[in-house]
Order: structure tokens, then sequence, then C-alpha cells
């Protein structure tokens, strides 16, 4: 039988999205080593509802990089233009350095041949230092930087603002990556909705249109990026729920099991190819010389390297060609597909290792996997590809998803779910865990090193998110410790399990305050971890708990017996509560009985006795909680966090202004050639402007070019935007009467074509619309006519103006016809009249003589007699029934 998955902690996401009546919209950013990826959801019509940002460059993705070059900030594409150039001020690979011990980033960069200026913090991570002044950035505060440049691209395309986003991250990233990358989202001013692992965000994209109630499966997704590879086996299926008092079946995956290479991706590959070619140019050089030495020209290889491998996915050979590679000398080679995959012959068995790993943990066997899925640009390497094929004994590998953007799109449906503005339909239920297993350990004054101080916190895979609780039997103060569970398996460049450390204090004063009381237990400490749906674990809160026996006073009745003659103090509660219960049933059921009630309770309130029983009490004490966290693993401190949000803020609006100067330099660059273009190039523009007129223009822009190009290099916004506006002064004018050249006559056109066409609609008014009124016919040809004479007068004038100076213009003209055209609407939609239809002489005096049985019984009878009735009695009728007859 299929069972289903736990339903507590379910995520349910849609594919049908319906949108809140408040305006809404959320993204989803998926940051690798080299390139973002934005998608929004956001409900439009006409448009699907998740969509792929694309960047100014109209592409689907954008290099993840920050770049400083003459005092200005540069992202995505605008940094890659300066890779060549300026390779040690073009940041790279932010997303695998932060969290990371300087010494393994170092080492990290120095592989990669990134010439990066970096220094130690007081973290002991890596900051790096973007210019001669001195000014340094975290690797937090890049990363804010990237995240900002996604939020603004996503901006930009729902043209809605968003703040609240879902980031994927790898299921390798430890505590330090994951803590470090929500405080460069704090940075950014982005909400983060979640953190989500890339892995549920492709099996979301996988599983959202699919249908798993007749067949459950096992499917695995392979993923090698740019920097890392993992395997992910996820079990999809069916369970069915009632809802609204019906049946229905709901899908949903989890999560078994993730496994990882995080030193393993497509630029290991690259990097084979860099040292071939380097070791290549050496020996074409000679001389002793390695180009290795020089950044720029290992920057130049490297960007020709990545679209030499991309070319050999798709062909047998591929060439490489290099200008001025190092001191100006070009190179130029080639390679053939099966040297590569010969450069690379021990990587392949190493990029199945996550594979085996994870089908060895599992328990599952290669002929039980329903599909094998590959997302990641590596994965496009045709030597993978037959590797896989070779393990799985498949001829084709399965490819239903978008290698680039499976992980995004998916992640945007988590987003929908988990936003408030966006409400879902088609659900699909997500189970994920955590990818590392945590101990917790306790160190202080009194506390033995043994199970009860070191214990199993999280076992790896547990549900994200949950809540754990720990007690501990102790007086004094202490510190607790979170661990990794296995040193085998710990996050890239960490060598110490611990990852988070915190004091617990106020036990020690709780202890002495209450040590004197009449303790039932030892006083104890309980501690509340919960591990987040983002898959960081936390100690929330702690509080110590004393438990102790006190004596209070309680009251006792002293019941009596029917005669009240005896007594029996001993009586048992139960007793006490069925004569309680009696009295008050004769109370309810006997009114007249009050008399005796109230003596009784007269008698028993007399009769209460104080008592002393022993009770329990507990008391919780809220304990303080202090982070003592130290290295890599410690979060920015609050001074350097408004610092750097500070001088991110300052950075904003430096980018703002200078893109805005660019714009304007651009608008007036433009704006000059075009003008100039129209002066010498149009025939009409002799007839709206002289000779001196013209001259003196172009002298004019002759000078703001001039300066455009030399002092006006280093110009403000507010400089271009007032050399543009004096131009315009001039030009504008010239410009209008040189677009009214054409259009008044147009226009002029168009009003003496409708004049006419009103004699013929008048006409038909006057012999298919009879019920039009006179003088409405008469207002309308008046208009006419007045438009008539407005337009010869005005001809008239600008004949004798000329068209230096127009007498009237184009947009007059519509105006007046317009307004004309209202005018002959309204009437015409004068509706005919209804015919007057006459009631019946006998329907309405029925209707009008229902006031009284009598009149209506002497109505009646007149009926009967006719007409001859009403001759020969004419006085005697009702005077009520005469009325009507006046109204007949």
């Amino acid at each position: 039988m299929r069972l289903g998955l736990p339903l507590v902690g379910i995520f349910l996401l849609v594919l049908l999205l319906i949108i809140v009546p408040s305006q809404s919209a959320v993204s989803s950013v998926d940051l690798g080593s080299e390139w973002v990826k934005v998608a929004v959801v956001n409900i439009k019509k006409g448009q699907s509802p998740i969509t792929i940002a694309i960047n100014e460059m109209s592409k689907r993705k954008s290099p993840a990089l920050v770049a400083f070059q003459a005092d200005a900030r540069l992202l995505g594409e605008e940094a890659a233009g300066l890779v060549a150039r300026y390779p040690d001020k073009v940041y790279s690979q932010i997303r695998d350095l932060i969290g990371k011990p300087y010494g393994y980033a170092k080492r990290f960069l120095d592989s990669l041949y990134l010439p990066f200026d970096v220094v130690e913090d007081s973290r002991e991570t890596v900051t790096f230092r973007v210019d001669d002044s001195g000014n340094l950035y975290s690797a937090e505060e890049l990363f804010s930087m990237i995240l900002k440049f996604a939020a603004n691209l996503a901006e930009f395309h729902s043209k809605v603002p968003i703040k609240d986003v879902v980031i994927s991250v790898p299921p390798y990233y430890g505590q330090a990556e994951r803590r470090g990358l929500l405080q460069a989202a704090q940075l950014a001013g982005i909400n983060v909705l979640s953190l989500i692992n890339e892995h549920s965000g492709a099996a979301l994209q996988y599983g959202i249109d699919k249908d798993f109630s007749n067949e459950s499966r096992h499917v695995l997704f392979y993923d090698m990026g740019s920097s890392s590879t993992y395997a992910a086996l996820v079990y999809f299926s069916a369970y069915s729920a009632k809802e609204f008092g019906k049946t229905t079946t709901i899908n949903q995956f989890q999560v078994k099991d993730v496994r990882w290479n995080s030193q393993l991706g497509g630029q290991d590959m690259e990097l084979r190819l860099v040292e071939h070619f380097a070791d290549e140019f050496n020996k074409q050089v000679g001389n002793g010389i390695d180009v290795r030495k020089s950044p720029k020209a290992m920057a130049k290889l490297k960007k020709q390297v990545k679209r030499t491998k991309e070319i050999l996915s798709a062909n047998k050979a591929a060439p490489i060609s290099v200008e001025s590679l190092y001191d100006d000398r070009d190179f130029r080679s080639t390679i053939t597909r099966e040297k590569f995959e010969e450069l690379c012959a021990d990587l392949w068995e190493k990029a199945l290792l996550p594979v085996k790993e994870v089908l060895e943990n599992s328990d599952i066997k290669v002929d039980e996997i329903y599909a094998v899925e590959l997302i990641g640009g590596a994965t496009r390497v045709p030597k993978l590809q037959v590797t896989m094929q070779e393990f799985f004994g498949k001829k084709e590998l399965d490819r239903h998803l978008d290698a680039d953007e499976a992980i995004v799109l998916g992640s945007a449906l988590h987003a929908a779910n988990l936003s408030d503005g966006i409400r879902l339909n088609r659900k699909l239920g997500m189970v994920d865990g955590s990818s590392y297993g945590f101990m917790v350990e306790l160190n202080g004054p009194g506390l033995i090193k043994d199970e009860s101080t070191r214990q199993l916190l999280v076992p790896r895979m547990k549900k994200l998110p949950s809540k754990m609780y720990r007690s501990i039997v102790h007086n004094k103060d202490f510190e607790v410790s979170l661990e990794y569970e296995s040193e085998e398996l710990l996050p890239s460049g960490v060598s110490s399990p611990v990852f988070a450390q915190y004091a617990v204090l106020g036990l020690s004063d709780a202890a002495d305050k209450h040590s004197s009381k009449n303790l039932s237990s030892p006083i104890k400490a309980n501690l509340h971890f919960s591990l987040s749906r983002s898959g960081i674990l936390s100690l929330d809160r702690a509080d110590a708990v004393v438990e102790f026996w006190e004596w209070v006073e309680v009251p006792r009745k002293n019941l009596t017996v029917e005669n009240l003659t005896t007594s029996s103090p001993d009586v048992s509660l139960e007793a006490n509560t069925t004569t309680e219960e009696s009295t008050d049933k004769a109370t309810v059921d006997n009114e007249t009985s009050s008399t005796v009630n109230t003596s009784m309770e007269e008698k028993s309130s007399e009769d209460l006795i104080p008592e002393k029983k022993l009770k329990r009490r507990v008391f919780r004490v809220p304990l303080k909680i202090t982070e003592k966290t130290t290295g890599p693993g410690k979060s920015l401190s609050k001074e350097y966090f408004v610092e750097a949000k500070t001088k991110l803020e300052t950075l904003d609006k430096k980018d703002a202004e200078r893109r805005r100067t660019a714009e304007l330099k651009n608008n007036l660059e433009s704006y000059i050639y075009a003008t100039k273009e129209q002066l010498e190039m149009s025939e009409d523009i002799s007839k709206i402007t002289t000779s001196d007129e013209r001259q003196s223009f172009i002298e004019k822009m002759d000078a703001v070019q001039d300066w455009l190009y030399t002092e006006g290099e280093d110009a403000t916004a507010s400089e271009f935007q007032e050399r543009l506006s004096s131009l315009k002064a001039v030009g504008d004018p010239i410009s209008f009467r040189l677009k009214e050249l054409t259009a008044r006559p147009a226009a002029t056109e168009y009003a003496r074509s409708y004049l006419n066409e009103i004699k013929e609609i008048v006409k038909n008014w006057e012999t298919k619309k009879s019920w039009i009124p006179r003088e409405k016919i008469v207002e309308v040809l008046d208009s006419a006519d007045k438009l008539k004479t407005w337009l010869t007068e005005k001809e008239s004038e600008q004949k004798k103006a000329g068209f230096t100076a127009p007498a009237f213009t184009s947009d007059e003209v519509y105006n007046k016809v317009f307004s004309l055209q209202d005018q002959v609407a309204s009437v015409n939609r004068i509706p005919k009249p209804k015919p007057k239809i006459e009631k019946p002489a006998k329907n309405e005096t029925k209707d009008d003589t229902k006031s009284s049985p009598e009149e209506s019984s002497q109505n009646d009878q007149t009926g009967k007699d006719g007409d001859a009735a009403d001759e020969t009695k004419p006085d005697t009728l009702p005077e009520h029934e005469a009325e009507v007859h006046d109204e007949l």
C-alpha cells in the first residue's frame, strides 16, 4: 500500500496562480558562481504568470560580477566588459567565498588565477580591497550588490516593487554560508521568504505539472554547474485528503538523500584547457616566458577557453584565437574533443561519485530510478552524458527540464506559495531535509562530558522546518556549542565542526534564589532549538525550571447529616462533590425551597474549616542567551552592518546619478546629430526658417558639441540637462513649424471633408429620423457654419503671415472637429418616441373600483344593465363611479 508523506510541514505549491485584489509580485534568484538568473511571479493579462527577467542586453541570465573602476561601480554585463582589461577589479566567484576562512579563500582564488587584492578581517574571513584609497568590502557586501542588481531586474521586468524573494542555494551550503547570505540580503533591503535547496527547486519544476496518483517514482536530479556537482534522489507520490467534504488527490515529493562534490564543476574542465593552452603558448614563445604570471593574459585566455569548450560540446574540434595575449603576441590553436576528454580523464569518474553515494545511502538500485534529470550548464558536455548513460544503462537520459532555468522557475513557485499576495491552486507537497546532521554539546562547571552533555540534535535529512527541545539537570551557568555531526562531512574550507556558540546566563542566580525551597526535583534548564525553513539551526530560548513543594491553605466544608445533629469531618472529596451537585440540582429544580437552601448555605459557610495541603509548584525563569561564535561563522556586527548599509546606499545613489548622467549625455549627443541631419537634409526646412536662423542654430549646436567632447567628458547631469534645454528652446519651435507644414493642411482637409459629410447626415435625419427636433438640427448646422467660417479666416491669416509664424495649429483644427462630431453624435442618439397605447375601459374600471365590496357589487350590476341603465338612472350612480366614467 502506498503511504502518503507526513502532512505536517508540507508546503503546497501551484501552477495556476491567482492574484489577490492588491497588486503584488514576488521573485526568485538563482545565484551561481558565474551567473545569476531571476524569475518573477506576477499576474498580468496576456502573459505567463511566471517569467524570466531579462537584462539590459535582452539576455535571460546575467554575469554574477561586481567591478570598481574610476570611482564607478559596475554590475552584470557592464562589469563583464572589463574582465580582460581589469581582471583585478572585476570580482567573481563571490558565492563561494561567503563564510570561508581566509586561507581557503586565498588558495581558491589563486587556483582560478583571480588576482584580487584580499586581506583577512577580524572574523578571519576574506575582505576585498577595491581601490587605491583602501576601500574594503566583505564577501557579504559584494554579494548584496549582486542581490540588489537581481532585485532591480525583477522590478524593471514586473513594473511593480518587489521585496519578497526566495533564493536558491546549493545543498552543501553550511551554516556560515546560509547566515552570511541572509545578511547580504538584509544589506540589499530584500526580504528573503526562504532559502531553498537547488534540488528542491528543480523537483518543484519537474513535478508541478505531473500526476503521481497512479504511479509513484524515484527521480535522480544530477546537477553539474560551474564550480560544484551534486546528485539528489527525490521520491514523488500522491496521497488523498479531504477538502470541503470532498476527497482529492494531492501530489507530493520527498528528498530522500543528496550527495555532492563542492569542488568539481565545469570550470575544472575549463582549467584543464587553460593549462593546456598556456603550456602551448609558452612553448611557442620560449625564452622562459610564463603566461600564467600575467593576470590580464590569463583573463583573456580563460574567456576564450570558455567559448572553445562550448563549441566542443557540439563539434568534434574547436579553434581558439586570442589577440595580443601576452607582450603583443597573438595566440591561435585548435583542439579536438578527443584531446579535451583525455585532459579531463580523471574528472569523469569523480563526476559519478555523488550518484553512487546517494544510491548506496538510500539503498536504491539503478533499475529502480524512474528518470535521471540533468541540470546545470556543465551537463551539456557529451562525455559526461555518455558516462551517465553507461552507468544507468540508458540510451538517452531524461532532459525534460531546462538545464539553466529549472531551479529558478521552481524557486519562483515556492516564492508564490510563501507570499501573502498570491493565492495558489494546484498543490504539490514538498518535504526537504537538512543536508547536514548537527550535534549539541554543553560545557560548564559541574558538567561532565558524556551522553547527557553531547547529543545528536538534528539527524541528517531531518525535515525542514523543525523544532527541537533538550533538558538538562544543572544549576550553574553554562555554554552551548552547535556542531556538525561528522567531521568527514563538513562544508568546504571548514576545519572545525563547531559553527555556533552560546552562553546561557541566569541559571546560577535562579538556583541561588530558589535553593532554600522544598524542591520536588533538581533545578533544570530547558533549551529550545529551531531548524528553519532555510536550513539554519539556532538556539531560540532557554529557561530554568524550578519545581518545589509548598504548603497552601485550602477551604474544606464540615458537612452535616440531614438532622444536623452529627457531623463527619473526614468526608471524602467525592462525597463533597456529590452533595454540592445534589444541592445545586435541588435549587434549580425547586425554586420554592429557597428558604431551606439559604439556611443550608449559611450553615455550610459557617462550617468552612481551613486545611493545609502540600502542593507542587513550577516556576519557569527565562535565561539570557549571549552568542559567542567566533571565526568565519560569526555574523557581521551591528556596528559593521550599519556602516556597510550606509556605504551601499551611497553607492546606489552614485550609480543612479551616473546612469542619469550617462542618459542625459546620450540624449544631448543624439539631439545634436538628429537636429543637424534635419536641418541639412530636409527640403522643407527652408520654408519655415530663414538662412540666418538656421546658421545661428547650427553654430550654437557646434559649440555645445565641442564642449561635449572636451570639458563635457566629466560634466554633471545638471550641466547636460542645461545645455540640452538651451538647444531645445531654439530647436523645438523649428521642429514644430516643420511638423505643422504638413500636419495643418491635412487637418484642414479633414475638417472640410467632415463638413461635407454633415450635409448628408442632416438630409438622412430629415428623411429617416423625422422625430429629431428641428431646433437640434439647426444647432448642428450653425456649429458647422461657424467651423467653416473659422477655417476660412485662419487660412487667410496663415497666407498673410507665411510659415514662420503659425496662425493656427493642426491640434486646434482637430479639437474643433472632434467637438462638432460629439455634437452630431449626441443628436444622432435621440431615440424614436414609443407609440402611446390606450388601455381598455373595462380593465381600468375594474382596477379603480376595488376600494369597497359595495362599490364593486354595484359596478357589476351596472355592467349587466348596460348603457340603458346609465341613461335611465344617471342620478342614482354613486359619486365614485361617476368619477370613473368621467375619466373614461
